[in-house]
């Protein structure tokens, strides 16, 4: 999934989050961030990874992209669970 830098998302982990502990520990599935490019730093959605932090502004590392959920994939994703 392609990210937009200072979009909020829904942090859903895919395996290769679960397995890096470095961001996991601080970060629980379901919480919102916001994506962001740092200075010197390769820009989001380069390898399918982007820094993110959290909505009051902590740094919280990097994920990948396929981690990040939107508001309108979460909406599809409460409609089909309610059927």
């Amino acid at each position: 999934m392609k990210v937009r830098v200072n979009q909020t998302y829904t942090f859903r982990p895919v395996l290769l989050d679960v397995a890096d502990p470095k961001t996991t520990t601080s970060l629980k599935p379901g919480e919102q961030v916001r994506v962001i490019n740092l200075p010197s730093a390769p820009k989001a959605n380069t390898m399918g990874q982007c820094h993110i932090e959290s909505i009051d502004g902590h740094f919280l590392g990097m994920v990948c992209t396929n981690s990040l959920s939107s508001k309108k994939q979460e909406q599809t994703r409460k409609e089909r669970s309610n059927q």
